[in-house]
Order: C-alpha cells, then structure tokens, then sequence
C-alpha cells in the first residue's frame, strides 16, 4: 500500500493532556510520579487508560500477568495485529513520560485513525506491559519476559517487594488477573516509543531516535557476609567488614566498566545494610551490580570479571560473598524492515533523526524474541529519566508520535 502522505500527523495538544491527566495519578513528591507496580496507584492509572481506550472503541483483553491489550479492529479477519506497547508503572521516584509517553502515544495514533475515518487491514493493539520497572518487584520487563517465554508464570508470581509481598497476590488483590494465557497472542510487528533517557539526541540536536539496537544487561545481587560488631570498640584489623568488602567491589566495578570503553556502562544503584545502624559493622549487605553493553562478548567478559574479582576482594578480608544473577537479556538487534520504516517516516515528516542504541532495557528486548520489533524515542532534557525531573517538549513528544503514527500505518496497511 502506499505510505500516508505527510500531512497526516497526530494530534498533539490531545497526546500532551493525556499524558498530564495521567500524571495526575500517584504522583510523587518532586514533580515526578510514584506509580509502582500493582499498587493503588497503578489500579487507578489502569482504569483510566482502559476508560479512554473504551470511548475510543477499543476493546480490551488481559493475561494472567495482568498485561493490558487494548484492540482496534482491522478489515481482515485472518490479518495478525500490530502491537504498540509501553508501560503506565513507574520508579518510586519517577517521572512522568518513561513508559507513559509509549503507552498514550499508542492511544493517540487510534485516536487520529479514528478522527480521519482511516481503516488497516491488521487490527491495532495498544498494550500497557505489567511490571516494566521491576523497581518493586525484579526483574524487569517480567510480563514482557513470561509473554516471550523467558519466565515462567510460577516464577513470576513469587517475586517478593522489599517487604516480601508476592507478586501474584498483588496482582490479585488489584483485581487485574486476566484470564488470557501468557504468550497465547501472536503478533505481525511491535513497536515501542520511548523518551530516549540519556543525552544524546538533546546534545545532537535531533528529535528522533531510530533505534536500531539495545544492549544486554545483567543485574547480578550481592549478598556479602561479614561480622556484626562495634564500630568504636572493634580493632581495625579485627573486622570482618561486609560493608567495606562492598565498598571495593564498587570500584572495582567501575574499573571494569571503564576498562571496556567504549560502549559499556556499570554500577550499583540498590543497597541494603543489615542491621543499618550507625554504630554497627554490618553483618550482610545486599546489592545489586547493573552492567550493560550492546557487544555479547564484553556482556559475558564483564560478568566473569566481576564476579571473580568480587570473590578475591570479599576472601581477602573474610567476608562472604553469594551472587545470583537477577535479570539478564543479551544485546538486542531490531527489525531491519521496521527500523527502516521507521528512519523514512521520520525523513517524510521532515524530522531531524539519528540511529541510536538503547541504553535501556524494554519491553521491547523480550517483544523481538517473538515478532519484528522496533523502537522510536524521542530527547529528554539533560539526558534524566528514573528521576522526578525527568522533562520533555509537547514539540518532541508529538514529534515521535507521528513517526509512530506513520510507521505504524506502513505495517497495518490503509484499506482505501
């Protein structure tokens, strides 16, 4: 079929009232927003997303991982659809366009196809993902990864928070159980729009973000061992001191990210000490170390150093050192098609763009292991994101949102 002519665009002032309506809802204390997981907060958020998807004529399915698939239909029964999907959960300290912006971009480019009359031989899927951020519950992506095949659901619903809530009870007690089977749903292309959460297309000066690829990424949790005893009384070289083990391993860390430039990035984001008292050495201290790169083979040398460089560090000092490995996917090339349909969308718009690698892991990572998949994003002020200051432009957000919007409707294919 031949493309949308570029005088279609999305209509943006509605894109941007819905993302600040949504915003609305757990907000946070800096601006941002605080819109965990299978909290409150995410129930309201999930029915008001549904409420508008409904007035838009969609109609909606669940799985048991309470992911949201919201359905416009297409002309051909037997046509698989096109699936746009983002998340509408958030960091504890979030702000308010990561995932969101992915979400009711997806919304708005039904929106548009229904105020022009444009009907697709494929149905449109717009779909909200269940638990993105594993800020509250780890891993990241978790639906996305149980849809792919590469969690189970059992392992899924026995993620534990911080407090050591379960993930399927929550997911109950918020009422969003579905009944679909995880995975059952096949897809004829995904697409996801991002803010990109790092500088680069700010300090390029481009508005969008082709993504090609997205790196591999472990998350590796440190349990360290050591001795609980008076920090005033207790000699110097008498400690077995779990807190300075970790201490060494953060710069080690460091060290081997720096070592595998360019390309790769490491560090420790989450820590826990026990018992956190200011005059007591800590007994265990509990974090997590995140190293991600898009080259396999950096992945699996950067693992291996750290982790037997981590061994060296805690056995030279007497401290225990356990470590499980708590998220992983491996570097992640997209659809060529769909990239290239998505870089010519963006050159018809007359958009200023530039190819780029996520930093970050998405949905997207784990939707690529079952259909095409592609992502879009757009700049972010100053790079932050997981950040109740992260911003963006109502320019940039429409801006991608029309390249969504066209390389969407390329896939879907107009029916005249």
């Amino acid at each position: 079929m031949t493309p949308p002519g570029e005088n279609l665009r999305i209509n943006g002032d509605r894109l941007w009232e819905s993302l600040m309506e949504m915003a609305r809802i757990g907000p946070g204390i800096a601006g941002g927003n605080n819109r965990q997981t299978l909290t409150d907060s995410d129930k309201e958020g999930r029915e008001l997303f549904r409420r508008w998807c409904e007035e838009a004529g969609l109609s909606m399915g669940v799985d048991r991982m309470g992911t949201m698939f919201m359905t416009r239909p297409g002309t051909d029964p037997e046509a698989l659809p096109v699936y746009i999907g983002s998340h509408l959960d958030t960091q504890p300290t979030g702000g308010k366009y990561d995932g969101v912006l992915g979400v009711l971009a997806g919304l708005e480019v039904v929106r548009s196809l229904n105020d022009l009359g444009i009907k697709t031989r494929h149905p449109i899927v717009v779909t909200n993902w269940t638990n993105e951020e594993g800020a509250r519950f780890a891993p990241a992506m978790l639906a996305s990864g149980v849809f792919a095949g590469v969690h189970t659901l059992d392992y899924a619903y026995d993620r534990r928070d911080l407090e050591g809530k379960r993930f399927g009870d929550e997911l109950e007690r918020i009422g969003w159980v579905g009944e679909e089977e995880v995975g059952a749903r096949r897809m004829h292309a995904y697409f996801e729009y991002h803010i990109e959460q790092g500088p680069i297309l700010e300090a390029e000066e481009r508005q969008i973000g082709v993504v090609t690829h997205c790196q591999g990424l472990w998350w590796l949790e440190f349990t360290l061992t050591g001795k609980e005893a008076h920090t005033g009384s207790t000699p110097m070289d008498m400690r077995v001191n779990a807190g300075l083990a970790m201490a060494r391993i953060i710069e080690m860390v460091q060290a081997v990210a720096m070592s595998e430039q360019p390309g790769a990035v490491g560090g420790v984001g989450q820590v826990q000490f026990s018992p956190n008292s200011r005059n007591v050495l800590p007994g265990t201290v509990v974090f997590t170390v995140d190293i991600r790169t898009p080259e396999q083979a950096k992945l699996d040398r950067m693992r291996a150093t750290i982790e037997r460089r981590a061994a060296e560090i805690c056995a030279g000092i007497g401290v225990g050192c356990a470590v499980e490995a708590v998220g992983h996917f491996d570097p992640v090339t997209f659809d060529p098609t769909l990239v290239g349909r998505v870089r010519a969308a963006a050159e018809k718009l007359g958009y200023s763009h530039m190819d780029i690698i996520s930093g970050a892991g998405h949905d997207a990572c784990w939707a690529a292991r079952v259909a095409p998949a592609t992502m879009i994003m757009c700049p972010c002020v100053g790079g932050l994101s997981h950040n109740e200051a992260e911003d963006i432009s109502p320019a940039w957000a429409a801006a991608g949102a029309d390249v969504l919007f066209h390389a969407v409707l390329e896939t879907a294919e107009i029916v005249e």
